[in-house]
């Protein structure tokens, strides 16, 4: 069904793969590169984009100054586009596709992670709400200026359907782009939809399925690691954890006497190992029954292609609620990670009463209706870095935020 074994080498795609020779092509006409396929000229934008280098300095779960190995959300991204890779050359599907929505997934998330993403909700309820995944759409696609002839990056139709569908379809099959509103659909994904119609009925294209898995895999592993580097856990609490116990058992039989740390880099080695092995093997016999002839045949599917088998989906879910329970929620990250909304809280009240307090170049759009006020605002907002938001706060407040 794949074309063969599954191998190391990069060999020829699926059937199903995407394939850049063939793609629905740009919102604006560009001449072909003589050097690289579209899949990798968006892979190259998205790295070289002004979004993509703030990530260095946004939360992932742990703020930036409070250890340097926790990681940010650029790190969390790389790992990301390393994992989906990984899947996308096992499944022979295009690599570089599934690396460019890997590292495109999290540019629209804004400073302090979550917490940050749930005061912008508040703030623009009256207007459309907020949502990371619609943002880093309005990233690539309108909040960009780097090209004379557009606005936004102008990457292809199917890393933006991707994108766009992280999580499967948004909308009934019978929906109509022009129909669509931000009651349906988050204000910038209905927004652009009627320009480029992305199929928002359909599941997206294998390669996306891919990296939207990878990104499941890639917090599950590594916020055990910060977890535990945090000291918020401990390594004997994953004995108790199904496959972490598992794991564990099979770490301390094989290494008697390994030191804890040693012991918690060979465990969130070995999942990540496991939960990749899982997917390949899952994804493979789904494709196998399926026997998709081309990416619309996936796209057209009604169920996704890539995903765990149903023992590892049931052992995902048991590693999230440990970690919601013991890591998310733990009274120290909640504690700080509600200062940081109330920081948000503040910088969007202040540019919203006194939009001079903007940056000049800022400034338009804060006189018309308050829809555009408030998108204005939240976009700025949204490209903040945490360390540009606690600047902002104590430049526009006159003392330091009190976050941790």
């Amino acid at each position: 069904m794949l074309g063969g074994e599954i191998g190391f080498g990069r060999g020829p795609q699926a059937p199903f793969a995407a394939d850049s020779a063939s793609s629905r092509g740009r919102l604006y006409a560009e001449l072909p590169s003589p050097t690289r396929t579209e899949f990798q000229r968006d892979r190259d934008r998205i790295i070289h984009s002004t979004a993509f280098r703030r990530l260095k300095e946004k939360t992932q779960v742990f703020l930036h100054d409070e250890g340097d190995h926790y990681r940010t959300r650029l790190t969390h991204t790389i790992e990301v586009a390393q994992i989906a890779r990984a899947l996308a050359r096992a499944l022979k599907l295009d690599e570089d596709l599934a690396e460019a929505l890997a590292l495109a997934h999290d540019l629209g998330h804004p400073p302090f992670g979550h917490a940050g993403e749930r005061s912008l909700d508040r703030a623009m309820s009256a207007y459309g709400g907020f949502d990371h995944n619609a943002q880093s759409l309005r990233v690539v696609t309108h909040l960009e200026r780097r090209y004379p002839r557009f606005d936004g990056l102008n990457l292809t139709w199917e890393t933006l359907e991707g994108l766009v569908k992280h999580n499967g379809p948004l909308v009934g099959r019978g929906s109509q782009p022009d129909t669509l509103s931000a009651g349906d659909l988050p204000f910038a994904i209905a927004e652009y939809a009627r320009n480029n119609d992305l199929w928002l009925w359909s599941y997206a294209g294998v390669e996306a399925q891919a990296a939207a898995i990878a990104d499941d895999i890639a917090y599950d592993a590594h916020d055990i690691d910060d977890g535990l580097r945090a000291g918020l856990l401990n390594i004997d609490s994953f004995a108790e954890v199904g496959l972490t116990g598992d794991l564990l058992r099979e770490i301390r039989d094989e290494f008697p006497g390994l030191d804890r740390q040693r012991q918690a880099f060979e465990l969130v080695r070995r999942l990540i190992t496991t939960m990749i092995e899982d997917v390949i093997a899952e994804s493979i016999s789904r494709l196998g029954v399926l026997a998709p002839k081309s990416a619309d045949d996936v796209r057209r599917a009604g169920r996704p292609v890539v995903g765990f088998s149903a023992a590892m989906a049931a052992n995902d879910l048991e590693i999230k609620a440990f970690l919601t329970a013991n890591v998310y929620r733990h009274r120290k990250v909640m504690s700080v990670m509600e200062r940081a909304e109330e920081v948000v809280d503040c910088l969007f009240t202040r540019y919203w009463e006194a939009p001079a307090s903007l940056p000049e170049e800022w400034r338009s759009a804060v006189d018309s209706d308050d829809a555009a006020r408030g998108r204005r605002i939240a976009d700025f907002l949204a490209g903040m870095t945490d360390r540009y938001a606690l600047a902002e706060f104590e430049r526009l407040f006159g003392k330091k935020a009190a976050i941790n």
